[in-house]
């Protein structure tokens, strides 16, 4: 397992990224606020497009260092990477079952089912937290539902099917979501999942952690040499990152949703931290953006039981354990992928 290192999540309209020998510098006003030798940075994620030098984006190509550019919302504007690395015989095989339907089903069937399993889970674990503050029943409902929705998603006889299925597990999941939310009520209400853009602060965080997501799944799969674009489950198209969707599936409720829900319960945010703009829906203030961030990096350096593996690995390194698993199952070594289910 390799070692978990930093993200560098550049938050300043005004700062300007620039390389001095094997140092990462960052500078607002031509004046030097931060720098960091490239080797203890994994990716850098950029807000608002600050400027990044050709000889910045040079360095991270030689290091293998991500670099993401968002909008100061969290939408993904786009990405930076050098040259493709990797077994070209790995990528080959990717490819050829890429295009093998029944391997997409078999596949898709396995990252639905376990996004419901872990989604149920969320419930589990705040009907265990705050029982004594829940309706009880109604979660269990619901818990009972999302059950039958895994087992249907693992008989799915097609794709179609399968999509159907996945969208009514939502439909009940964040159906619920605002029972799991135990304070700031009144600040933190979600009126169903809106995306593009998010009507509400819930909504707001989860598509930026989303965004998070999204840019370290997308890493973990170049590492290994696979090829992010080329997935299963989600449709390919230009500029989409069809694989890391879909081994996003596994982790959005485990490690974007209960983040969520531990940043208002905790109340480490704020309504006060929301604004309302009519196009881009509901946005976080820099304060609150940076207070998120935060907590996810120190969530990334927790430590669980990886339920596969038996292995004690970082959080942050989950994404890098699934696409570990998944390109020994592209190779063959694996007879089937093993999902992430954590309880």
């Amino acid at each position: 397992m390799r070692k978990l290192l930093n993200t560098l999540y550049i938050t300043s309209p005004d700062a300007y990224l620039g390389r001095d020998g094997e140092n990462i510098v960052v500078r607002v006003a031509e004046q030097e606020k931060f720098r960091i030798p490239v080797h203890n940075i994994e990716g850098i994620v950029c807000f608002g497009y600050p400027g990044a030098s050709p000889a910045l984006m040079g360095l991270c190509a030689e290091r293998n260092v991500g670099l993401s550019f968002l909008t100061e919302h969290g939408r993904f504007w786009g990405r930076f990477s050098g040259p493709v690395r990797g077994n070209v015989l790995l990528r080959r095989r990717q490819y050829r079952l890429a295009d093998d339907g029944n391997v997409k089903l078999k596949l898709s069937k396995v990252f639905i089912a376990a996004k419901i399993a872990n989604c149920r889970n969320v419930i589990r674990r705040a009907m265990r937290d705050h029982g004594q503050r829940q309706d009880l029943s109604l979660l269990e409902d619901v818990v009972k539902q999302l059950s039958v929705r895994q087992k249907q998603a693992l008989k799915a006889s097609d794709l179609q099917i399968l999509r159907g299925i996945e969208g009514d597990a939502a439909n009940a999941y964040f159906g619920v979501f605002n029972h799991l939310i135990v304070a700031q009520k009144n600040e933190f209400r979600m009126n169903g999942r809106t995306r593009r853009p998010p009507r509400d602060a819930v909504n707001a965080l989860l598509s930026f952690m989303y965004a998070l997501l999204a840019h370290e799944v997308q890493s973990a799969l170049e590492t290994v040499g696979l090829d992010p674009y080329v997935g299963f489950l989600h449709t390919d198209r230009p500029g989409r990152p069809s694989l890391a969707l879909d081994l996003m599936e596994e982790f959005r409720p485990y490690l974007a949703d209960r983040l969520v829900l531990t940043l208002i319960n905790r109340r480490q945010v704020s309504g006060k931290g929301f604004m309302s703009q009519t196009e881009f829906g509901i946005l976080m203030n820099d304060e609150t953006r940076k207070a998120v961030l935060e907590s996810w990096q120190k969530r990334k350096q927790e430590e669980i039981q990886h339920p596969f593996l038996q292995e004690t690995v970082p959080v942050g390194l989950l994404p890098y354990a699934q696409a570990l698993l998944f390109s020994r199952f592209i190779r063959g070594d694996l007879e089937t992928y093993p999902v992430f289910v954590m309880k």
